[in-house]
């Protein structure tokens, strides 16, 4: 029997982030976001969507897909990505999307005259897991900038990067104190919800529960989000079989080196290979080649 959708989509699909957060209509929800992410250090009033497929110069060189690009009222330049699976090579990917960024802003055959007047650009990541395996730090809010090793004196300002690691946000929704709270809450749990919460009536969060329910999309909109929410939990299945499946010849491994250690102390006991096998499980071949 097939699982009855919850009322509001998850924010956090490729589908459904760029339906919330992707439109020209919905702009004053992402730069209410992106408002709160820098805190006073910038303050966006208006955005301007981008194409999001950058292709090299050449066939070789790969071509870059953002969620979202967009361009500020002051020109600088905002790399938007939501990751819900395991994010390999994140940090470098960021550093890969800020420099195909910069660099294209380089005029050609115009180099003199630019002097490097490069705008400021900032990628944000919103992510569901860790981007380091085994990773102690449980700040869910990573605010990273050009700086001074030794001082901690910011370098450069134009450029930076903002991870949020929304499996570290743990915050109950009586705990959210400010708005940046509330953002993060609601991409983590609003399709666990059955309603708008009271206290978000008559604000910015209204039009954003309004635009994730569920039953106001397309029935294309609703087959795409069902397909990319069906290709989620398979992805979290395969990898969750692939984690099992070596953790299992991990300790198959380990029984091995167990067998052969026994296996190796009895030879130097001088006892029998025939019981040597029975007690380890070792054929009489493997035994063989430990005597060599």
């Amino acid at each position: 029997m097939p699982q009855k959708p919850s009322k509001y989509i998850s924010p956090l699909l490729d589908f459904s982030f760029k339906k919330i957060f992707g439109s020209s209509p919905n702009k004053d929800l992402l730069i209410a976001f992106l408002n709160e992410i820098f805190k006073g250090r910038k303050v966006i009033t208006d955005l301007i969507y981008n194409k999001n497929e950058h292709h090299g110069d050449n066939k070789e060189e790969a071509t870059a897909v953002f969620d979202l690009l967009c361009t500020g009222n002051m020109g600088e330049k905002f790399i938007i990505e939501v990751q819900h699976s395991d994010p390999i090579n994140f940090k470098k990917r960021g550093i890969y999307y800020t420099s195909r960024v910069v660099s294209e802003q380089a005029p050609k055959g115009k180099l003199k005259s630019w002097l490097y007047n490069i705008t400021e650009v900032y990628f944000v990541a919103i992510i569901e897991k860790p981007i380091e395996k085994n990773s102690t730090d449980d700040r869910y809010l990573h605010d990273v900038c050009l700086c001074y090793r030794d001082t901690g004196e910011i370098f450069y300002e134009g450029l930076g990067y903002t991870y949020i690691d929304l499996s570290n946000f743990v915050k109950t929704e009586q705990e959210c104190s400010t708005q940046l709270d509330t953002w993060l809450y609601s991409l983590k749990h609003m399709d666990e919800m059955d309603e708008l919460p009271a206290h978000l009536k008559k604000t910015i969060f209204e039009k954003l529960y309004n635009i994730a329910e569920y039953s106001k999309m397309s029935k294309e909109e609703q087959k795409m989000y069902d397909q990319n929410l069906k290709r989620k939990w398979d992805n979290e299945a395969a990898f969750a079989f692939r984690e099992e499946k070596g953790k299992y010849e991990g300790r198959l491994e380990g029984k091995l080196e167990e067998k052969i250690e026994v296996a190796s102390k009895m030879i130097a006991e001088g006892i029998a290979v025939e019981l040597i096998s029975k007690c380890t499980g070792l054929s009489v071949e493997e035994i063989a080649k430990l005597h060599s």
